[in-house]
């Protein structure tokens, strides 16, 4: 009777919180977005004439073509770049979850790589000595508990002390843009997850998501979005027709970055969300 009661749990979990996740428009799969990386080559280098540019960024930082917007700063001709940070899971994605980072020296490019994990998730006045303006690319999965937008927001809090200029180059809800659903964090709650108030599924991107915050906590940066071309709100990631980066080594396809905001609802709980197997945040199931 015990094991029905668990199936019974699971069934009506997956029927309620991750079924409508799956939910998403056909027929858009010959449709290729624009990413805010090859527009801003494209059409806002003059947004960087002149400047140190300090780049925050990981392995999802890529454009159609795989290149990592790293490397097509770095040896751009018409942008100097000079520092680089790096959010949970590292500049390289090889991180664990939770796991502090520690500041070093990119070996391809000989440019400091300051941690924005470890200890300090803010970055110091010493981190942006060498730095006019900061650079946001990563790709977001939207949930309120994926750490890379409130390192956005951090970013964004040191960038209006320092009185520097902020530009995000905007990439897609990897879920969608339409739904919103989920409770909100309370303020007794905030963590560095939950810095900034937003439900389960926000349904914003990360260029959005920093006009917001700008506005309603009036940070006064001078931010910049870098926005995608042909992007729209009822696209899921595999809308898009951009290659997929795993976001984190638990989030290695769209399935599981789609399940993510309903699965994750059960960790630390006597359930498991299937982490350790080759199939993270896509199974759940009662821990022995």
């Amino acid at each position: 009777m015990k094991k029905w009661s668990w199936f019974v749990f699971v069934a009506a979990f997956l029927l309620f919180f991750v079924t409508p996740a799956l939910e998403h428009t056909e027929g858009k799969k010959d449709e290729t977005v624009i990413p805010g990386v090859e527009v801003f080559l494209d059409e806002h280098l003059d947004w960087v004439k002149d400047q140190r540019v300090g780049l925050v960024t990981n392995m999802t930082g890529v454009d159609r073509n795989l290149d990592s917007t790293a490397d097509l700063f770095y040896e751009h001709e018409d942008i100097n770049m000079t520092a680089m940070y790096g959010p949970e899971h590292g500049i390289r994605g090889n991180v664990e979850a939770g796991e502090y980072i520690e500041s070093y020296i990119d070996e391809r490019t000989g440019l400091p790589v300051y941690s924005l994990y470890g200890p300090t998730w803010k970055p110091t006045e010493d981190m942006l000595e060498d730095v006019d303006v900061l650079v946001f690319d990563i790709q977001d999965i939207g949930s309120n508990v994926y750490t890379y937008i409130y390192t956005l927001g951090f970013l964004m809090e040191a960038a209006a002390e320092e009185r520097m200029p902020v530009i995000v180059l905007d990439r897609p809800n990897a879920i969608g843009g339409e739904r919103v659903e989920g409770p909100l964090r309370t303020a007794d709650t905030v963590s560095f997850m939950g810095r900034y108030l937003l439900p389960v599924r926000h349904g914003m991107t990360a260029g959005e998501l920093a006009v917001m915050w700008n506005h309603e906590h009036a940070l006064g940066v001078d931010l910049r979005v870098a926005e995608m071309k042909g992007w729209e709100r009822d696209m899921h990631f595999e809308d898009t027709g951009l290659p997929w980066v795993m976001t984190s080594p638990n989030i290695p396809t769209p399935d599981s970055a789609t399940l993510y905001t309903g699965t994750i609802l059960v960790a630390n709980s006597n359930l498991s969300e299937g982490l350790g197997t080759t199939r993270p945040f896509e199974l759940v199931g009662p821990v022995d």
